[in-house]
């Protein structure tokens, strides 16, 4: 004996074998023959088909449109590169520059009649005799020592060289005076010192001293 088959096309059992002694369909409600019929019924006779509360439909995810940006690039002047790069020009090299060595005046000597030797260290300085007092500096050219130094001041003479003359210029500071090449020195006045002059400190002819200038 043929199983009953739900005839009704929307039902879920449709066409699946049902128990012989069901009347109608446990879903649809079709009333159930012997013969599986392969014609659906009108929808006038047939059955109202009750439909399984559906579910909605799963959200799906919407990609927003990319085809436009969201947001606006500002907008920038060209720029110029011929004003941010300049070529690197070569120039010949310098050439050194020459520096001549500093100049430098000669060196003062005044030979005693004795031979003794008194030198200037440096381009100028005093002539006389050191302080017994302790704190003062004595002069460049120290007579201490010589014979009749008592003639001698503390501070008898200043020579210094001037490079305009080219020369070793004296003034005398003293209280016995100089006499140069025998001539009277006039106490502050400048005169020049030449190589082979006679120098003499007082009047007594007892401090007797000749230029060199090397």
């Amino acid at each position: 004996m043929p199983a009953n088959r739900c005839p009704n096309p929307n039902c879920e059992y449709f066409n699946r074998a049902l128990p012989n002694n069901a009347k109608v369909c446990p879903w649809c409600s079709t009333p159930l023959g012997n013969v599986v019929s392969n014609t659906p019924q009108p929808p006038s006779q047939a059955q109202p088909i009750q439909q399984q509360p559906s579910q909605p439909p799963p959200i799906q995810y919407q990609r927003p449109p990319t085809d436009q940006p969201n947001y606006q690039v500002p907008q920038q002047a060209p720029v110029d590169y011929s004003t941010v790069y300049q070529p690197r020009v070569s120039y010949p090299p310098t050439p050194p520059v020459y520096t001549p060595p500093p100049q430098r005046a000669p060196v003062l000597k005044l030979i005693h009649s004795t031979g003794r030797e008194f030198n200037l260290i440096g381009e100028g300085g005093y002539i006389g005799r050191r302080s017994q007092s302790p704190g003062i500096v004595p002069p460049e050219i120290d007579l201490t020592g010589i014979p009749s130094e008592g003639i001698v001041s503390r501070r008898h003479a200043r020579v210094d060289w001037d490079w305009s003359q080219n020369a070793y210029m004296i003034v005398d500071m003293s209280t016995n005076g100089i006499y140069l090449n025998n001539n009277s020195l006039t106490p502050g006045m400048q005169y020049r010192l030449l190589n082979g002059d006679s120098l003499r400190f007082g009047q007594d002819n007892l401090v007797n001293f000749t230029v060199y200038v090397v």
